[in-house]
């Protein structure tokens, strides 16, 4: 019995943690990813880009940085930033954001909700903004 309260106990300190990690500053000016990292990055280095790189970046000015920001740093009120170490290739692969793009994606770093399909843009478009954004990570240390 006494191990049923002690597991019970447990969890609720564990979502009580949770709450306080995941949940937008008290501002209303700063999500926290599950690190505890705000989604607005002080400042984001552009490297010089090149070919894909820049068709890539006109479409994401377009197509994506409503939600995710200018330069992929986030939008507080939107969208998480794809310049943060959760997006680096090892833990999102590129074919992540083909499919997130296309299908749409349930929320589970961050607490903006589901992200909808974008409509409009073809794989071959999500791979010149794939570069263009890994580009940019690189830039800023996220390999």
């Amino acid at each position: 019995m006494n191990q049923k309260y002690l597991i019970l106990g447990a969890s609720v300190a564990l979502a009580a943690a949770a709450f306080v990690f995941l949940r937008p500053e008290a501002s209303g000016t700063a999500a926290r990813s599950p690190s505890g990292d705000t989604a607005s990055l002080a400042a984001i280095t552009i490297p010089d880009l090149a070919g894909n790189q820049i068709v890539g970046r006109n479409i994401f000015e377009t197509s994506c940085a409503a939600c995710h920001g200018a330069q992929g740093g986030g939008n507080p009120e939107a969208g998480p930033p794809l310049i943060h170490k959760i997006y680096e290739p090892s833990h999102h692969g590129d074919e992540s954001f083909q499919r997130a793009v296309a299908n749409g994606v349930r929320a589970h770093h961050w607490r903006f909700g589901d992200m909808p399909p974008v409509e409009g843009l073809t794989r071959g478009n999500v791979a010149m903004v794939i570069d263009y954004i890994r580009a940019v990570q690189r830039a800023n240390g996220i390999n």
